[in-house]
């Protein structure tokens, strides 16, 4: 059984940083494509970043430069370092993992964590 849970989302104002956290559970992380989605009230669900089986990693141009992916093999967790956080940034934030492509189809998905930002 698959298991992706979320952590780390919270409020925070303009500038600020927080970090997310995506406990996997059930299978080796380092053998699945991760990425995290985001989705606010009225906007089509957004992919922020991802991360490849080689550690590779891409961005929305949203948040490049401004936040970071990356995975811990060691304790099978995916984070999201967010910096100079805007206050479009607000959203439900959500991990996924497949085995091949990190789109909306991705087979696996965690409940979301809710990030909020105020100017």
């Amino acid at each position: 059984q698959v298991q992706l849970v979320e952590s780390g989302g919270g409020s925070v104002q303009a500038g600020g940083s927080l970090r997310l956290s995506c406990a996997v559970f059930g299978y080796t992380s380092s053998r699945y494509r991760m990425g995290w989605f985001r989705q606010a009230p009225g906007k089509t669900r957004e992919r922020v970043a991802v991360i490849n089986t080689y550690g590779g990693t891409t961005y929305a141009d949203s948040v490049k430069g401004r936040f970071t992916i990356s995975l811990d093999n060691a304790k099978n967790t995916l984070y999201l370092q967010m910096n100079s956080l805007e206050p479009e940034d607000a959203a439900m934030y959500s991990c996924a993992a497949d085995q091949y492509y990190i789109t909306n189809q991705a087979a696996h998905w965690g409940q979301g964590t809710q990030v909020t930002v105020s100017s």
